[in-house]
């Protein structure tokens, strides 16, 4: 377990409520509904606008005039590479003097938040939310992955040396940025949306009849094992949505699977109806830093089958409410040992998941605004 600061620990009793006249810029690489990094920093602004000055995000598709060029991304032609404009993306920064800037990425984009919150006496709050290094060993055989690998480690290393704190999501990831050179390691939690959290969970059905995967359709994320699933069961129905490199064979797959939907990506504002519509959302991931549509799921009161490489289970107020897919164990067994329990089982599970990441949402809001009452300061206004 990381030596993490003690007062990360999640913890229902001594709770408040802070407000601060901090202004905050967030400088990420990714678009904000494109994958897990984006969603959160969405989703955390959206809380954070009720107790600070002003928080801005720069990144992608943000605005048109902070990009300048577009790259494909590499291993993954679904998604690009945006360049800042290093001089419009200064300006705004300036404009804002910011009390504190948060990087959640080691790109360009975040590089550059990095090196521009020193010249503007910000506090850099380093977000560490994925182990790029391990999915390099995904997508590159080990000789290739090198230039990746490095690159990655000298960047992490970088932002790590110069932020003030660095806010991980579990305890392995918290381990590995420990690792990478990080001196102060905190426990972040994730904000859920007021749209997955206000609505009343929907009841489950007694049976188990339609499962949801929702995800970047890539090697990381095991998904070829929810299509196997479907074969398996023909009797429930798969719902694959998301975007990326394993669509085109997944959409060939599923032309021979009645049982099998892939409606591609979906907007952000869709997903609530998508989970209130299944009964079990499963993330099989081999690497999966949290799982943010887990708890996305538990949130909406379903069932969730994840595997145990997903940090969400490192969480005891969510793990209580999860199911695992075991050692050795197939999806679709999972499924069938999940199906055969009695329903209010089930239904108990659920209810103690949607409690669960109502707690998590209140604790990770209250976390930020601790980490900024610890390390933002305050600016001299003169």
């Amino acid at each position: 377990m990381s030596n993490v600061s003690s007062s990360s620990s999640p913890s229902g009793e001594g709770r408040v409520q802070r407000r601060g006249p901090w202004r905050l810029a967030v400088v990420t690489d990714a678009e904000a509904e494109r994958n897990g990094v984006g969603a959160y920093y969405t989703d955390l602004v959206e809380h954070l606008r009720d107790h600070v000055a002003e928080v801005m995000v720069l990144g992608p598709g943000e605005d048109d005039s902070l990009g300048s060029v577009a790259l494909p991304m590499p291993g993954d032609s679904t998604q690009k590479l945006w360049l800042p404009n290093l001089m419009n993306v200064r300006r705004r920064l300036q404009d804002l003097q910011p009390h504190a800037v948060i990087v959640p990425t080691p790109g360009p984009w975040g590089l550059l938040g990095a090196r521009l919150a020193s010249g503007l006496r910000a506090t850099l709050v380093v977000g560490f939310h994925t182990h790029y290094e391990r999915l390099a060993d995904l997508y590159w055989s080990s000789a290739l992955g090198v230039i990746p690998r490095s690159y990655m480690r000298m960047a992490n290393r970088f932002l790590f040396e110069r932020g003030a704190v660095v806010l991980a999501n579990s305890h392995a990831m918290a381990d590995a940025a420990r690792d990478l050179g990080a001196d102060s390691v905190e426990l972040m939690g994730t904000p859920i949306p007021r749209s997955f959290i206000d609505p009343p969970p929907q009841a489950l059905p007694d049976a188990v009849t339609r499962v949801v995967f929702a995800g970047r359709l890539a090697p990381e994320k095991n998904v070829q094992a929810v299509v196997d699933a479907a074969r398996e069961l023909p009797d429930i129905e798969f719902t694959i949505v998301g975007d990326g490199p394993m669509r085109p064979s997944l959409e060939e797959q599923s032309q021979t699977l009645s049982n099998l939907r892939l409606p591609g990506w979906l907007p952000r504002a869709e997903l609530p109806a998508l989970l209130d519509g299944c009964d079990v959302l499963v993330l099989p991931s081999h690497v999966e830093s949290l799982g943010t549509i887990a708890l996305e799921a538990l949130a909406r009161g379903r069932n969730v089958l994840v595997s145990a490489h997903c940090g969400i289970t490192e969480w005891p107020m969510l793990d209580r409410a999860l199911f695992r897919i075991g050692d050795g164990e197939t999806v679709a067994h999972a499924l069938s040992r999940v199906a055969s329990l009695d329903p209010t089982i089930r239904r108990r599970k659920a209810e103690m998941g949607a409690d669960g990441a109502r707690e998590m949402n209140a604790w990770a809001i209250d976390g930020w605004l601790k980490v900024l009452s610890d390390h933002a300061g305050s600016r001299d206004e003169a």
